[in-house]
């Protein structure tokens, strides 16, 4: 599969899981990026991770 393929194939599933993640600071509250980073390492494949990390910095600068 090629790099563009795979970008098309999970990009909403990397937009959900980023939002998922975003959605749950408020009740972590300072351990929040702790417990992103652990949710993070455990998604695979590791370019899967690497959206949504990139999804995740998107949303939150907004």
């Amino acid at each position: 599969m090629s790099r563009s393929e795979f970008h098309q194939q999970y990009a909403e599933r990397a937009a959900t899981e980023a939002r998922r993640l975003l959605e749950q600071r408020q009740a972590f509250g300072a351990r929040w990026l702790s417990w992103v980073a652990t949710e993070l390492y455990q998604l695979k494949p590791p370019e899967f991770a690497a959206m949504v990390r990139r999804e995740l910095a998107r949303l939150n600068e907004g």
